[in-house]
């Protein structure tokens, strides 16, 4: 026999137990402090947590957060939220209630009031309240004080002219708003059926002295509860334009007879509602506007978590799936992605169910695709919304046979990009509630497609973006395979040592009058090699032999032929910058790395010309236009050289630090876009000054830089600076390169300049003399003034200015450019 000490000892043993296993979750949440909000947050939301959420960084980022439920947009069938500390279910905290309420008179108070008094004290009770639950609770429980009810019901229009719904049923005035509430069943009333819907739909009041007597009284409701209705008063409550927005409804009045509700009992009632349609609205717009700020607060949630996961869509899309059944609270599903190439093709399917809603990753569909539905929604791109998925044509019954699952409400609706094409279809089928999807789950979701229809876009892009970009780097390393020199070139040069190559002497370097006309293309690269040397580059920057040989035939091989913006013009360039940094002792001005720089930088600084310029390549809208806003060959040019230098095999500048790497690509990407004439021509007037002024500052890296970009236009244009034999083959290379890109201009129907126009060849030698005047002899004037050593290029450059002088004021036949031979 069990004793009530057994009992007893037999309750304190569980209470220990529970106790201690409170104890140990406790420690665990205390020590696990991101779980713990992390499931606060996703069981209870959001607003009820917002300063411990703000503090802690969540531990599960995939599932979303439970704000709000499309269901409780559905026409003021508003779900409580929240919970208050006496139990009340409420929208809003404590914190963010309107107007803290002043005690409820008792009922025995309100009895000693006469009619008046009790009205305004009544309508003073409900008029602060905004929660729609608790206000349609305190307006029964005051109907039934004002009429001597024993139970009401209150019922709100759905969908104007569509249906009622009970908010509350059977309550009473000592019942609470908990109690009331407990039982989540809802009444659903069609417009104009029964006792309530006809009061809807007529907006008259009806008042049943027997309500078995009264057709249209349902008494199935009866036999389910066991309670006996005998009187009904029954009135519509209407807003300030007359609009019926419920109906409040008083069963049984109380007394010692059971006598039905009289003509006081209505006139009171309805005295009473006139004032409640008022707050009952009130109360409706304002929690809507509560629902609405939630609501966009959820997308904005969405918008964040789609536009942090841009790298792949089946993540993105598992997403979008958990967010929808956060959402509409549905049993299944489905995202459709359109493939772009085959109409009608799905190119992906993904489907989550509300079973496996904690899963983390993606799931490929498990279940058939309702195709008639689907193919229909892709093709017309509308909203297709199903209350009864076998009453619906569309639906292929198969779907189910094939699997134990039973699709009642399908809501389908389509995902588009911003061009408002068609992307993918998103399927939801059954609502947990059991309810069919309406149109607030519409409106809803069609906000929602359009985040969702962004972010699936967005993610494409990326996707076609990181393949361009694999694309690209498969590209580049073919390209930089086939654009190394072969090494069998290398071993014909049987580079031993430093004395492969003939001397400075031996090759006339010294000499300013230097011509390549009549050296061999591998006498060129001996040359670039002895001019290496003898500026002690190799040994200085530990620059292998073979290495420097294989990346000097590489920059020939890059080099295109076309007719003077070739190897050739590059070598001559780095002769003239290897005789002023030695015969004029520029060197001296310089760091071995700045030297290293303008080296390079003059063999590489027209890699793969096109033999056209900036402004052919911007009139023709070409792809380098398109990729480079400025100095857009000079760029092109740069990004070659970048190209050959990183490529294992021609990477001469491999031994050098990271910091000294980085220093040398700056200067040599300043050098190559310094040869870009419209450069030139901005700094050359703060040359001029420093050099009339003489106050040209060695220390400074602004005024060295300045004189080294004007080095590179000398340069550059050294050739007029030749004697005139030499000087006159060149400017008729120079003149045929024009002629043909003037012939490529005129093929676009653009017009040429005179200087690109060869129909205008006899203004070639006038042309000449303004390039010299413009272009040429200022920085001749300004170098050969810096350093008397330099005077050479002012004297070659005035002399050619002469003979081109003599053919522009007598021009002959025999003076008229010719093409080269070819």
């Amino acid at each position: 026999m069990t004793t009530s000490t057994d009992v007893q000892l037999e309750f304190n043993d569980d209470n220990d137990e529970e106790e201690e296993e409170r104890a140990k979750v406790e420690r665990y949440l205390d020590e696990h402090k991101s779980f713990a909000f992390d499931y606060l947050r996703r069981k209870f939301g959001k607003s009820a947590f917002d300063t411990a959420a703000d503090s802690t960084s969540s531990s599960g980022a995939n599932t979303p957060i439970r704000k709000i439920s499309s269901q409780e947009f559905g026409g003021q069938t508003l779900r409580p939220m929240l919970t208050t500390v006496d139990g009340n279910p409420t929208f809003f905290p404590e914190s963010m209630s309107p107007v803290t309420p002043k005690p409820r008179k008792t009922i025995s108070e309100l009895k000693a009031l006469n009619e008046r008094e009790i009205l305004y004290e009544l309508v003073m009770d409900i008029c602060n309240d905004l929660d729609v639950t608790s206000l349609c609770h305190k307006i029964l429980q005051n109907v039934s004080i004002l009429v001597n009810a024993d139970r009401c019901s209150l019922f709100l229009v759905q969908e104007e002219g569509g249906y009622l719904t009970s908010k509350l049923f059977d309550v009473n005035s000592k019942s609470t708003v908990a109690d009331s509430t407990a039982n989540t069943y809802e009444i659903r009333v069609s417009w104009g059926q029964g006792i309530i819907g006809h009061v809807a739909k007529t907006g008259n009041p009806l008042n049943i002295a027997d309500a078995y007597e009264d057709s249209r009284f349902n008494r199935e409701i009866d036999v389910k509860t066991g309670y006996k209705t005998r009187s009904i008063l029954s009135m519509p409550i209407k807003d300030t334009e007359g609009h019926v927005i419920g109906v409040a409804q008083a069963v049984n009045k109380l007394g010692v007879k059971e006598e039905p509700f009289g003509e006081r009992d209505e006139k009171v009632f309805a005295s009473f509602l006139a004032f409640c349609g008022i707050g009952i609205r009130n109360a409706q717009l304002y929690e809507r506007s509560v629902l609405e700020n939630r609501r966009n607060q959820l997308l904005l949630d969405l918008a964040r978590f789609i536009f942090e996961e841009q790298r792949d869509v089946a993540t993105l899309i598992h997403k979008i799936m958990m967010h929808t059944q956060s959402l509409l609270r549905c049993e299944r599903c489905q995202v459709l992605l359109i493939d772009d190439e085959s109409s009608g093709v799905y190119s992906q399917v993904f489907d989550l169910q509300a079973s496996s809603f904690e899963n983390d990753g993606p799931q490929e569909a498990r279940f058939p695709i309702n195709v008639g539905i689907t193919s229909y929604v892709a093709s017309k791109g509308e909203i297709v919304n199903i209350p009864d998925a076998y009453k619906d044509e569309r639906f292929d019954r198969k779907v189910d046979d094939e699997t134990d699952f039973k699709t009642k409400s399908i809501l389908c609706i389509p995902i588009k990009n911003a061009q408002d094409q068609v992307i993918g279809i998103s399927q939801m089928v059954n609502k947990l509630d059991g309810t069919a999807f309406n149109k607030n789950d519409e409106n809803l979701m069609e906000a929602f497609a359009i985040f969702c229809g962004m972010g699936i876009h967005n993610t494409h892009m990326y996707e076609k973006a990181c393949k361009a970009s694999a694309r690209q780097r498969v590209a580049l390393e073919v390209l930089s395979y086939h654009a190394q020199a072969p090494l069998e070139d290398v071993e014909k040069l049987h580079i031993t040592d430093e004395n492969f190559a003939p001397t400075s002497s031996e090759l006339g370097l010294y000499d300013h009058n230097f011509s390549d006309f009549s050296l061999e293309d591998n006498d060129t690269i001996k040359a670039s090699f002895r001019m290496f040397c003898e500026l002690d580059l190799f040994e200085k920057f530990h620059i292998d032999y073979r290495i420097f040989c294989h990346w000097l035939l590489s920059v020939k091989k890059n080099y295109r032929n076309v007719i003077y913006h070739n190897w050739r013009h590059a070598f001559n360039v780095t002769h003239t910058m290897f005789w002023m940094m030695t015969q004029a002792d520029l060197g001296n001005y310089f760091t071995d790395l700045e030297k290293l720089a303008l080296f390079i930088g003059c063999l590489c600084h027209d890699l793969d010309h096109r033999g056209t310029n900036n402004q052919f390549q911007i009139k023709s809208m070409s792809p380098l236009a398109q990729l480079y806003s400025t100095s857009v060959m000079e760029r092109h040019h740069f990004e070659h050289c970048i190209m050959i230098l990183s490529t294992k095999g021609t990477d001469i500048l491999s031994n050098l630090t990271s910091e000294k790497y980085e220093k040398v690509i700056k200067l040599l990407e300043h050098a190559i876009l310094a040869t870009d004439l419209a450069v030139y021509f901005k700094q050359r007037p703060e040359f001029f000054s420093l050099v009339d002024s003489s106050t040209i500052n060695w220390e400074s890296d602004k005024d060295k830089e300045l004189v080294r970009a004007m080095m590179m236009t000398a340069c550059d244009v050294s050739a007029i600076t030749k004697p005139w034999n030499i000087q006159k083959k060149v400017a008729s290379l120079i003149a045929n390169e024009f002629f043909e890109q003037g012939d490529k201009e005129k093929e676009l129907k653009i017009t040429p300049i005179d200087m690109m126009n060869r129909d205008k060849k006899d203004m070639f030698p006038s042309l000449q003399v303004s390039f010299i005047d413009g272009v040429c002899m200022p920085v001749y004037e300004a170098f050969s003034k810096f350093n008397n050593k330099l005077a050479p290029l002012l004297k070659g450059c005035e002399a050619n200015r002469q003979e081109w002088k003599k053919r522009k004021d007598n021009l002959t036949e025999d003076e008229q450019i010719s093409k080269p031979p070819k």
